[in-house]
């Protein structure tokens, strides 16, 4: 049986991660409020695994109330709060909280379920430039899901990272705290654009935190596969050689916070939480 889901690991209960990864998409409000899900057969067939699993899976979520069980064949979404009842978590000083991370690794998902925990501003690099930048990639006579040319790593992606920057700096001049996800590698990997990016925002009087998602090999293909975006098509179709490209031992060079997003962390939302109660409380970074 063939299967765009990611192939679950089987060193955790298979009915632990199907619920882990419908509890995050939740969280990030990807599955929202009141949302039907597919049936027992149709998850099933979609994650590869058994009814049962599904099932199992489905009380795991049940009894945190995520879903409610409206009978034998439709479950529902049960967010635990709606935006719209969230008040938003007002600081003396905007905070600007940069996430970084691999392909694959949970960047963006951390970042909306920080969004969700806060009521911050959530930037994502790929929402604000994808559209823009594949229009200018298709004028070039490229593909629209290029991200590994000449023409996209030394023409395109600097004006990506520019904009999403502009519109941060945007949001926090008007007094708004701000979750900028991206992969940030080359920024990350700069001290210099580091500490300028800091000082840029500490004349707005906003505090700079530095996130990076860590995330094994294992767990990063099954989120890649999992989300099927055509830009990760070159990563996919030469695994090996992607993997060799990058350090997973990579950190940035400033102090910094690391949330792992491997299958067997904790969950991203009480991660998320944690995150919050230390970069608000002072809680000293790596």
């Amino acid at each position: 049986m063939t299967s765009d889901e990611p192939r679950l690991s089987r060193s955790e209960a298979l009915h632990v991660q199907v619920a882990r990864h419908i509890r995050n998409d939740i969280e990030a409000g990807i599955l929202r409020d009141g949302e039907t899900l597919k049936s027992t057969r149709e998850l099933a067939s979609k994650w590869d695994v058994s009814v049962f699993t599904i099932t199992e899976a489905m009380k795991l979520l049940a009894a945190e109330g995520l879903v409610e069980n409206k009978s034998r064949s439709k479950r529902v979404v049960r967010a635990p709060e709606s935006p719209r009842q969230r008040v938003e978590l007002r600081v003396r000083n905007p905070r600007v909280i940069l996430i970084g991370g691999y392909a694959g690794s949970g960047k963006t998902e951390l970042g909306r379920i920080l969004a969700r925990q806060t009521g911050w501003s959530m930037l994502d690099k790929d929402t604000l430039t994808r559209p823009v930048l594949e229009a200018a990639l298709e004028m070039l006579g490229l593909s629209p899901h290029d991200r590994e040319s000449d023409a996209y790593v030394t023409t395109m992606r600097p004006r990506e990272y520019e904009s999403l920057m502009a519109a941060a700096n945007e949001n926090v001049s008007c007094g708004n705290s701000v979750i900028v996800t991206a992969p940030f590698i080359r920024e990350f990997s700069e001290k210099a654009w580091l500490d300028r990016t800091e000082a840029m925002f500490a004349a707005l009087n906003a505090e700079v935190s530095v996130v990076w998602v860590y995330c094994d090999i294992k767990s990063m293909h099954q989120y890649i596969r999992h989300r099927g975006a055509a830009r990760d098509g070159f990563k996919l179709n030469d695994w090996k050689g992607y993997v060799s490209s990058i350090n997973l031992d990579f950190r940035p060079p400033v102090p910094h916070h690391v949330v792992s997003n491997c299958t067997s962390s904790s969950p991203l939302q009480k991660q998320a939480a944690d995150l919050i109660t230390s970069i608000l409380g002072g809680g000293d970074p790596a």
